[in-house]
């Protein structure tokens, strides 16, 4: 039976990186959270076992976001569990880093499926669901900002997210739901730094004037700081966290 009295909250590709510690920090917020994944069970199952292990509730739950059935699956088995969600947070992504004549056809529909039409599903799911007063941050990228080359495909999906958000913000009113992104810059999780060799991290840290990359935890607490009740008057917004690199 849902506990009226804890909020919950989905994270979408939460069984690492930033979604992992998204959800390990609203766990710590006191949310019952729900650690989406698309095929990484240990590693979700993983997560939860950390935040049970520190007082915190939590499940793993399997859903691959392009696809809406899942995704509605995803948010009634919530609701029966926790409760309608409180918060959301869009984090699920891909990245496959080519020059734009080199993307292959699987790699860009796979970008558009998972990291836009992914968004979208879980947003629509959740203007059908979440009650009043819940928070909504979709996960985009602070490379729409320094345009580096490699990353047409990655960031034509993340434009779509950034566009769709003030939108969907606008059409929540009403209800007192915020819709916000957040723009990491780069980040040192797996997904980015695969394929990079050390000179080339160096030089992105080079560019930041914190001079370093992000860590994981530098996401989690902007998110946790966007669905707290401070912040409820921050609507359709994108915010760039990323230590000044643009």
């Amino acid at each position: 039976m849902p506990n009226d009295t804890q909020k919950s909250a989905i994270v979408t590709g939460a069984s690492r990186g930033i979604g992992a510690a998204i959800a390990l920090r609203l766990a710590t917020d006191g949310y019952a959270v729900v650690v989406n994944y698309a095929g990484r069970k240990e590693s979700a199952d993983a997560v939860v076992g950390q935040i049970k292990q520190a007082g915190g509730t939590a499940i793993a739950m399997q859903a691959d976001v392009s696809d809406p059935a899942q995704v509605k699956m995803l948010f009634d088995t919530t609701a029966q569990r926790f409760g309608a969600p409180h918060v959301l947070v869009n984090n699920a992504g891909v990245m496959m880093l080519a020059p734009l004549v080199d993307t292959t056809d699987a790699n860009f529909d796979a970008m558009v499926a998972i990291n836009l039409k992914g968004v979208f599903n879980c947003l629509r799911e959740a203007g059908n669901q979440m009650p009043e007063g819940g928070r909504i941050v979709n996960i985009s990228t602070s490379a729409l900002a320094v345009n580096f080359p490699g990353y047409a495909g990655y960031c034509a999906a993340k434009a779509g997210v950034e566009a769709m958000t003030p939108i969907f913000a606008k059409e929540l009113g009403g209800r007192n739901i915020t819709v916000n992104a957040i723009a990491p810059g780069p980040v040192g999780t797996e997904l980015y730094l695969t394929g990079k060799t050390q000179e080339q991290i160096d030089f992105v840290a080079g560019l930041n004037p914190m001079g370093r990359i992000g860590e994981p935890n530098d996401i989690a607490n902007a998110v946790s700081a966007m669905v707290n009740d401070d912040t409820k008057w921050t609507n359709g917004q994108t915010i760039r966290v990323n230590g000044g690199m643009a």
